[in-house]
C-alpha cells in the first residue's frame, strides 16, 4: 500500500494528537486519516472505547488497539465466510502486536504503566506532569509508526 508521508511522521502525528488529549486509541486512528477516509469525529468516536486500555480497564494498550482498528479499516475483511482473508488478517494483526511487543515489552496498558490493574473510569486531567510521568505518548508513537512501516511493505 502506498503510505502518503514516511512512517516517522504518522508516529509524529499521532504523538502530537495525543498531546492535544486525544485518547491513546483516538491518537493513532486520527494520525491515519489521509488513508482510512473516516471524518475526524467518527474515527474519534470509533476509536474512543479504547483509551486506557478499553475504558481504563488496562487491557490492550489502547495505541495497539488503534493499530488494530487502521489496519482492520485498511487491510480487513468483510465476507463472514472468507477463511483465507481472515487467517491472513489476524496473521497481520499478530505481528503488528507482536512488534510492539518486541519494542516495548507488552502490550497490556497496565504492564506498560506498571499499574495493578483496572482503574476508575474517569480520566486523569492532562497536565504538563501527566505528560512527564506517562509514556503513552511515546506508546501512541510507536503503534502509529509500526503500522505505517508494515502498510508500505
Amino acid at each position: 500500500m502506498k503510505i502518503n508521508m514516511p512512517p516517522e511522521e504518522y508516529g509524529a502525528k499521532a504523538q502530537a494528537l495525543f498531546e492535544q488529549g486525544y485518547n491513546c486509541a483516538q491518537a493513532v486512528v486520527l494520525a491515519f486519516d489521509d488513508l482510512t477516509g473516516l471524518d475526524n469525529k467518527t474515527a474519534a468516536m470509533l476509536a474512543s472505547s479504547f483509551g486506557g486500555g478499553m475504558g481504563r480497564l488496562r487491557e490492550i494498550c489502547g495505541a495497539v488497539s488503534g493499530m488494530f482498528a487502521v489496519a482492520g479499516i485498511l487491510r480487513g475483511y468483510a465476507d463472514p465466510k472468507a477463511k483465507e482473508e481472515k487467517t491472513e488478517h489476524y496473521a497481520f494483526i499478530q505481528s503488528l502486536a507482536g512488534e510492539f511487543k518486541k519494542e516495548n515489552g507488552s502490550y497490556i496498558c497496565r504492564e506498560l504503566l506498571e499499574l495493578p490493574g483496572a482503574s476508575k473510569p474517569i480520566p486523569e486531567e492532562r497536565t504538563a506532569e501527566y505528560y512527564l510521568r506517562r509514556p503513552c505518548g511515546e506508546y501512541v508513537r510507536c503503534a502509529a509508526t509500526i503500522l505505517a512501516k508494515e502498510l508500505e511493505d
